[in-house]
């Protein structure tokens, strides 16, 4: 999952990539208001973390032109205000939560957990396919009751085509949702995480799973077996 966070504090903000990054999110950084928009006009993203006190464009001016987009994604609010005016003014801006610095890293996942499983995971946490499970909570994957045993990527990539399964996801797409615009790494890389997934599905009987669409990209298909409109 992507993760942009919204920080003008260099530190805070690749303290914080670095905690998110070792917890398999791919995280892209703004330093100021009018950056985190270009973002988010460019990339889609999961939720963003969003400090109020920023140069260029304020977080309240920030949450009130996310609210004007469309699939916005959730927003949680780091700020050192505490005061509950401000909580009020950032959650009816469009805010979805609200943490206080100082913080505790752990409460701050947390958070960050439960609203990346809002909306499309409150009535069902596990995404199921067949004998397949994957929980977002845990972000585990299993078949039969065993565990695949998957690298953050892989986890990753399961859950992208889980959620979109029935539709053609491009190598571009793939790369765009498992790495931030900061990697180095080419979009061929999906190709050898696609192998090694496919790999360790093929132990538990599951090696037609993913299909290549050549000169399209790669697909899970449905539990009809037929595709989806994407």
């Amino acid at each position: 999952m992507r993760i942009l966070i919204v920080e003008d504090s260099d530190a805070l903000a690749e303290a914080l990539g670095r905690s998110l990054k070792q917890q398999g999110y791919a995280c892209d950084i703004a330093g100021d208001g009018l950056s985190a928009l270009q973002f988010v006009r460019s990339y889609r993203y999961d939720a963003i973390i969003l400090d109020l006190m920023l140069p260029k464009l304020d977080g309240f001016g920030v949450l009130r032109e996310l609210s004007r987009e469309a699939d916005a994604a959730p927003v949680l609010v780091l700020s050192a205000r505490e005061q509950v005016e401000d909580r009020v003014e950032a959650l009816d801006a469009g805010a979805d939560d609200y943490l206080v610095k100082p913080f505790e890293l752990a409460e701050l996942l947390a958070r960050l957990r439960a609203l990346v499983r809002r909306p499309a995971q409150r009535s069902s946490p596990v995404l199921r396919h067949g004998g397949l499970e994957v929980d977002p909570r845990s972000r585990t994957a299993r078949s039969g009751g065993n565990d695949l045993n998957l690298t953050p990527k892989e986890y990753r990539l399961l859950e992208l085509l889980l959620r979109r399964q029935g539709a053609t996801l491009s190598r571009e797409q793939i790369f765009e949702q498992l790495y931030d615009s900061g990697s180095d790494a080419s979009d061929k890389v999906v190709e050898v995480i696609v192998s090694t997934l496919r790999a360790k599905l093929a132990r538990h009987g599951l090696d037609r799973l993913i299909v290549t669409r050549r000169g399209f990209g790669y697909m899970l298909l449905s539990e009809t077996g037929n595709p989806q409109p994407s």
